[in-house]
This record gives structure tokens, C-alpha cells and sequence, in this order.
């Protein structure tokens, strides 16, 4: 790999006409490349308006509605009294109806509580004087959202009147385990998905990663298996760390590595190499300790190899180690076959 200007190996790279083989650029880390990515990791937080406390829910087909008619109680608990309000209530059926004794068959799917209520008003008015009436959901089953993945309690979610957002979702279902990738939350709606980083909302206050969900939306929480870097090359214990809730950068990384190898490591040959849809190599040079400061300040992503490339005198004596089997094999037949030519 070379320490400054392109790859000597081609990687699949995404572009406008799809994937083509290219060369990566390598990048000096420098602090204006630092102070750039942590303006990208840690963005201004954006302030979007709370959700209402309530909203105005519109029935659906499998919602009971429990209707209240003051001063007749034949009407609002005709099956007993000792019943509740979801089993005295009435089922909107599938076609969006609903019966009411003197009402008849009323259309209340798309409808409002308040809406229904008017209706009802206005229905039973030809029957009975002075009519009052409540109209209350006692159980919402018409429009619900899934919670999938590192959750405490998957499942299925009804919506209610109170709105549901992502956050609001997630303590539903009981919060996250101790697993869970917050940054990369997944929202489904109608075939189309698009990650929520619930790490920014907790963390920085950007509002704007609680969504409000909808009817047949899917929230899925990721384990944080996936979330892991790789150290690699000259250092004295190569392998994968998975990262937690917080950054990692460069020099941790190395660190939690057991440091760099100090006599076999080239400390001027340190490299961060990030795939994707359009692969990036950054370089370190530490040709003086201070220049691990910027290391200190690199934020590694998910995915992220480190690679530590060896010394020079190492690579000289990797070559020098593979060669000596071979030459003193061919030393030995040359032997043979000068033993056997004296004879």
C-alpha cells in the first residue's frame, strides 16, 4: 500500500451508473480532516417541534367503542353492569361499521371519537329528548407497529391516541438490552427503510431521529455484533474489538491492541481502511509521538480496519526467511549431484 496518492488495488466502488473497479485516494490524517469528520459524526442537533400530547385517533375496523347515553343505562351497559368497557363495548367490523340500538348501522371507520359522538347525537335525537352521549375507545386493534431485534419485550404495538414515536416505542417494548446498536435503528414503512441514530437523540438532543410512526411501520434494533473494527498488521495482538455506545478513535483502538509492535511496526505506515459504497484510506504518519494526538481525535466506524504495516528490515527479513528453506534445499541437491558425478 502506498503511503500518499491511490491504491495499488482496485475495489468495486459505487457511482451513478452502478459499480465499477477503481483506485481509492489515501488521505493524510491531518487536523482539518479531523475537525471535518467530527462535525459529520457529531452534528448540530436539529430541534424539531414535540409531538401533542394527544391526537385526534381515527377509528378502524377491530376497534370497540364503548358509547355512554346519560340517564339510560339499557342502552350503555345492555348486558350487565359487571362487564367491562371493552367487553360491553362495540367491534367496528370489517367493513368500517358499527351498530347502535335507534342509531342503526353507522360508517365509523375514519372517524374521530368526537365525530362518532355527533353522529350518534344526532341520530338518536329522533328518539330520545335531550340527548347526551359520550363516545370512548375502550381498545385499540386496528392500527399497530412491530418492535423487532434488542428490545427487552418484541412484539406488537397498537397505536393509540397518544402518538407513537420511535422513542416512545422502544420503552414500550421495554427498552433496549444491553446489546442493542442504537445508532442504527431501522424503520420499514411500505418497502422503504431508512436508519434512525437514537444514539444522536440521547446523547446530542437531535430531535429529529424521533419520528413519529404509522400504521404497519417496523422498528427493528440491531445487536451490536456487527459493530466492530479490525486492528491488523504489526501489532501484538491483531484481531476484532466490537465498539460500545461511544466513539472509538485511532489511538484506542491501538491501544486495546496491546500497542503497536516497537521494533517490528513502521510507525510512519499506520492506515484506517473504510469500505462501502465508496471505500476510503486515510494515512497516518507518526514521525514524532505528537503526532499520535491526531490519532487520539479519529473517530473509527464501524467496519473500520486499522492496519499497522511492518518495518522495512522485517519485510527484508520475512523474504530472507522464506528463501533459506529453498536455497538450502538446492544446496543439498547440488551436493548430491556432485557426490554422485565424483563416484
Amino acid at each position: 500500500m502506498r503511503a500518499t496518492g491511490e491504491s495499488s488495488v482496485q475495489v468495486p466502488v459505487q457511482t451513478p451508473e452502478g459499480e465499477v473497479p477503481a483506485n481509492v485516494r489515501i488521505q493524510s490524517i491531518t487536523a482539518e480532516l479531523i475537525i471535518q469528520h467530527e462535525r459529520a459524526y457529531y452534528p448540530a442537533p436539529e430541534t424539531t417541534p414535540a409531538p401533542p400530547a394527544h391526537q385526534d385517533y381515527r377509528l378502524g375496523a377491530g376497534d370497540i367503542v364503548n358509547v355512554i347515553v346519560w340517564d339510560h343505562p339499557e342502552l350503555t351497559m345492555p348486558a350487565g353492569e359487571f362487564r367491562s368497557a371493552e367487553q360491553s363495548g362495540t367491534v367496528i367490523s370489517e367493513d368500517g361499521t358499527m351498530y347502535f340500538p335507534f342509531a342503526g348501522v353507522i360508517q365509523a371507520a375514519g372517524l374521530t371519537a368526537s365525530e362518532l359522538r355527533d353522529i350518534l347525537t344526532r341520530k338518536l335525537s329522533a328518539t330520545i329528548e335531550n340527548v347526551q352521549l359520550e363516545v370512548r375507545v375502550a381498545a385499540y386493534r386496528s392500527q399497530r407497529i412491530y418492535v423487532v431485534g434488542e428490545v427487552r419485550q418484541p412484539g406488537v404495538l397498537p397505536i393509540t391516541d397518544v402518538p407513537m414515536t420511535a422513542v416512545e416505542a422502544v420503552n414500550r417494548a421495554g427498552g433496549f438490552t444491553e446489546n442493542a446498536n442504537r445508532r442504527n435503528v431501522t424503520l420499514t414503512r411500505a418497502g422503504d427503510t431508512r436508519q434512525i441514530d437514537l444514539h444522536a437523540l440521547y446523547k446530542h438532543g437531535d430531535t429529529s431521529q424521533n419520528l413519529m410512526l404509522r400504521d404497519g411501520d417496523i422498528l427493528s434494533v440491531p445487536d451490536r455484533g456487527f459493530n466492530k473494527i479490525f486492528v491488523l498488521g504489526a501489532v501484538n495482538r491483531p484481531g476484532s474489538q466490537t465498539m460500545g455506545r461511544h466513539r472509538v478513535t485511532l489511538a484506542e483502538a491501538i491501544g486495546d491492541a496491546a500497542d503497536i509492535q516497537q521494533f517490528a511496526a513502521n510507525p510512519h505506515q499506520i492506515y484506517v481502511i473504510r469500505g462501502g459504497d465508496r471505500p476510503k484510506i486515510f494515512h497516518l504518519s507518526s514521525k514524532s509521538p505528537d503526532a499520535l494526538l491526531l490519532a487520539d481525535r479519529f473517530p473509527l466506524r464501524p467496519r473500520d480496519i486499522v492496519y499497522v504495516d511492518a518495518a522495512a528490515i522485517i519485510r527484508w527479513n520475512r523474504i530472507i526467511s522464506n528463501l533459506l528453506p529453498t536455497t538450502n534445499i538446492l544446496n543439498n541437491v547440488e551436493g548430491l549431484n556432485f557426490n554422485y558425478g565424483t563416484e
